[in-house]
């Protein structure tokens, strides 16, 4: 039988998983589009490969936190 911790770390870790491509993609663009306004020109494949990693790093923060908060609020605090 599963108990209570084990389930709550697989939820966790799944919906922190499954959130962090979209989010990657969804900061990048954002990113892009407000460099790119802001420099009022079409970024270099570098200044692209380097806002990438940083959405990437930010998402990293990001879903891990809202999937805790988030499967907290559905299925419970962690016992």
């Amino acid at each position: 039988m599963i108990d209570g911790t084990t389930y709550f770390l697989f939820w966790f870790l799944l919906v922190a998983v499954l959130l962090y491509f979209p989010v990657t993609q969804w900061i990048w663009v954002l990113s892009v589009r407000r460099l790119q306004r802001k420099m009022e020109r079409e970024l270099s494949e570098e200044e692209l490969a380097g806002q990438k990693q940083r959405a990437r790093v930010i998402a990293a923060v990001i879903c891990p936190v809202f999937s805790f908060f988030f499967n907290s609020a559905t299925l419970g605090a962690l016992s």
